[in-house]
Order: structure tokens, then sequence, then C-alpha cells
């Protein structure tokens, strides 16, 4: 580490947190460098782990190795394809020897756009499953291995969708891949809590990055009307879902085995068939704070 730490302040995502919390722990994130990922990279990092970035692209790994030689983390970077067994195999092995054994690991590489279910090649769909769904496997297999060898216990962490479950029109293969990885994640969380590794997920609501932006909101206007289903009414940032991570990897959530944190803003819990203001006698464009009509005495009911 430097011995002249920068005086930045911490990254949002951390600012909650405990100086040190994960002081002496090593943190293998996937697709650690871009969005989400690094986000939570940087929190952990902040907050002492050694943090190992891994992506299929180097070029994503050098704005956050650059910070962390300006702040002194530990943070180290490797290319890697989760879709490769071999691969994740080989790299699991030389991390935990070079660092002594990886303490979390957190599932967040993923690819995605939309495309109808009637458009989608077998192509396409062989993609996004082998990144979400056989890398997910690949890398907690590999490193779960290490983590029950070492006889420490640990922790995965994976990131799904609310989709997972609800289902949504253009993303059948992420949807799918999503829903394994959440079988999986409880599946694990039952199989591996005699080894002392706990594993959890989190379904963010939507965020924006310029993949996503890219792909899945790529119209003009699209981003406006998905904000309006959201009862907040607005995306969640990336270092909220980021600090939530933090959080479900923490010794302050040390009971939670098996679980899916939904950080959405509300999005997941269904369209009504009335806005939220319109019970208050509102209807669309009028002001929120409007005064409600006074309720009905006696309520007409079709069972009255």
């Amino acid at each position: 580490m430097n011995e002249s730490p920068s005086p930045e302040g911490p990254p949002r995502a951390a600012q909650h947190f405990a100086p040190g919390l994960f002081e002496g722990r090593t943190a293998v994130v996937t697709g650690g460098g871009t969005g989400l990922g690094l986000e939570i990279s940087r929190g952990l990092a902040h907050l002492g782990a050694h943090v190992v970035i891994a992506s299929r692209s180097e070029e994503h790994h050098a704005p956050l190795l650059e910070e962390a030689t300006r702040r002194g983390w530990q943070v180290e970077a490797r290319t890697l394809d989760v879709r490769e067994p071999v691969s994740v195999e080989r790299a699991a092995a030389e991390i935990a020897e070079s660092t002594g054994g990886v303490d979390l690991l957190v599932n967040n590489a993923a690819g995605n756009f939309l495309c109808p279910a009637e458009r989608l090649s077998a192509r396409a769909w062989r993609a996004v499953l082998g990144i979400v769904l056989d890398g997910t496997f690949y890398c907690s297999s590999y490193f779960g291995r290490g983590m029950i060898a070492r006889g420490a216990g640990g922790q995965i962490l994976n990131i799904v969708a609310t989709y997972a479950w609800t289902g949504m029109p253009g993303v059948v293969h992420s949807a799918s891949a999503k829903a394994g990885v959440l079988a999986m994640t409880r599946t694990l969380a039952v199989e591996w809590a005699r080894h002392g590794i706990r594993t959890n997920a989190i379904a963010p609501g939507p965020f924006h990055s310029d993949g996503a932006a890219e792909r899945l909101w790529p119209r003009d206007g699209m981003r406006e009307r998905m904000e309006e289903q959201i009862p907040l009414g607005r995306f969640v940032t990336t270092d909220e879902v980021a600090g939530q991570c933090l959080h479900l990897l923490s010794p302050a959530s040390a009971y939670i085995n098996g679980e899916c944190l939904v950080v959405d803003g509300g999005l997941s819990l269904g369209r009504n068939m009335w806005a939220p203001g319109e019970t208050r006698g509102e209807t669309r464009g009028e002001t929120r704070g409007a005064t409600p009509p006074e309720s009905p005495e006696s309520p007409e009911s079709p069972e009255a």
C-alpha cells in the first residue's frame, strides 16, 4: 500500500460503514471494473479488502487500478472469461495461492439486450446463459471449493434481477438465466451452510450505465416511461445498490443466508389498476397535493 493514502473521501457506497470493515479479507468481483461491479469493488477496497477484479476486457480494469494506486487500496486485476471453466479453475487456484484464500465472491458479470423471444437466435441465447448462468456456477463452484478446503467459511453474492420471477418482455434469455442463478443461490445456501459459507443474492432495479442505456432503453423517452412505473419515481444509483451489497457481505448480515434483497424502489410490486394519486381523487396531471374528496359514508359494494 502507499505510505500516504489519498485524502479523497470514501466512495458513496462505503460512507455508512466503519473503516477497516473488510480488513484482512480477499474479495473477487467478476465484471468488477465497470458499472455496478466497479462500485462494489471500490467500496470493498476502501473498507480494507484485498480486491481482485476479473473481466474479459483488460481495458475495463484501468480506471480502478489507477484509483487504487492513488488511494492506497489493495486491488489487482485478472483477465477472465467466466464462461470457460478451465480458466475459472486456474484463476481460483492462482488467486487462492497468492492471497492465502478468497473470503468473498461477487458474481456480477452479465450480458443483456432487448430482443423479442421469436427473434432470439440460439447463439444469442447461449451467449447470455453462458455468462450469467454458467459463469456464476463455474465461479461459485471453483472459488467455493477453495473456501471449503480452507475451512474458514466465506460468502457468495449473486446479482440477479426481479424479472427472474416476474418475467419481462424482451429479456427471455436474461430472465431465464437469472432465474437459474436465483435457484442456485438458494440451493448453495442450504448445501454449503455447513461449511460456513453464506450465499445470497441482490436484485437491483434499473440503474444507468452506458451499456444499459444502449441495450435496454436505447430510444428517446424509454427511460422516462420506465421511471413512471417506479413508485419512488427514479432509477436506483449504482452506489445505492453497491451499499446494500456491502451490507449483505458484512458481519451485520451474518444470519442472512439464501435471501434475495430487492432494491428497486417498489417497481416489482406490480402495476396497479390506478395510479397512487388517483386514490385521492386525482387524475393524471393534477397536483399531487390536492385535497382528496371525502370518503363516502356507505361505500357501495357488490357484496353488500
